[in-house]
C-alpha cells in the first residue's frame, strides 16, 4: 500500500525520491471498517491522512440531529479539517469511513518536523489545499441553489463515482434535498414515463 502513496507523492513532482522515502515514515497506515470514525466532531484535530484505499464522508450534525455530508474523498486524497488541524482545534466535523478504507495519517508533530526538514512539503500542501478549494468551489457552483433534477443530472455527468459508491441517504444529505426528492429525480431522469 506504501507504493499507492509513494505514487501519489511522485505525481506531484515536488519531491524527489530520497524525499518521499523520508517522508513516508512519518504516515503511519491504520485501517478503518465501514463507519470507523478518522477524525470526531468537537475532538482536537491532531492528524491529517492520505486515503491508499476506500471513501470516507465529511459531515456536521446540526440542531436538529441531521447529518449535513459537506464532502467525500476517494483513493489519492488527503482526508482532514484542515483549518483545525493546522490551528489545532476541535474539529467542526466528523470524518467517518463510508467502506473498508486504508489511510495513512500524521500527526501534528510530525507534519510540523516534516516541513521543518522538507520545505518541498509546503508546496504538496498548497496543492491539497488548491484541490481542497476547488473542490468546494465546483460544489457551489453545480448544487447551491439547483433544483433536485439539475442536481442529480449533473451528479451523473461530472461525479459519477458517486452513484457508484455512496449510499442514496448519504448522495441526498450531500445535495442538500430529501431522499425522497432524490428518488423522484432518479425517476425523472431514468423513467420518464413513468410520470
Amino acid at each position: 500500500m506504501t507504493d499507492i502513496f509513494k505514487i501519489y507523492l511522485s505525481s506531484t513532482g515536488r519531491l524527489s525520491a530520497e524525499e518521499i522515502n523520508f517522508s513516508t515514515q512519518f504516515f503511519k497506515p491504520i485501517r478503518l471498517k465501514k463507519g470507523d470514525f478518522f477524525i470526531r466532531e468537537d475532538e482536537l484535530c491532531r492528524h491529517i491522512g492520505f486515503i491508499a484505499s476506500g471513501a470516507v464522508k465529511a459531515y456536521a450534525i446540526d440542531k436538529e440531529g441531521t447529518e449535513n455530508i459537506t464532502c467525500f474523498k476517494f483513493e489519492n486524497e488527503f482526508a482532514t479539517s484542515f483549518q483545525e488541524f493546522v490551528t489545532q482545534a476541535k474539529s467542526r466535523r466528523s470524518i467517518r469511513a463510508i467502506e473498508d478504507s486504508v489511510i495513512y495519517k500524521i500527526t501534528y508533530p510530525d507534519y510540523q518536523y516534516l516541513l521543518g526538514q522538507l520545505t518541498a512539503w509546503n508546496g504538496v500542501i498548497k496543492s491539497v489545499m488548491e484541490h481542497e478549494y476547488n473542490q468546494k468551489e465546483r460544489y457551489l457552483m453545480n448544487y447551491n441553489n439547483r433544483s433536485a433534477v439539475d442536481k442529480y443530472r449533473h451528479v451523473l455527468s461530472g461525479e459519477p463515482m458517486l452513484i457508484q459508491r455512496i449510499a442514496t441517504q448519504d448522495l441526498a444529505s450531500y445535495l442538500g434535498i430529501t431522499q425522497r426528492s432524490l428518488t423522484r429525480a432518479k425517476r425523472q431522469i431514468h423513467r420518464p414515463n413513468e410520470l
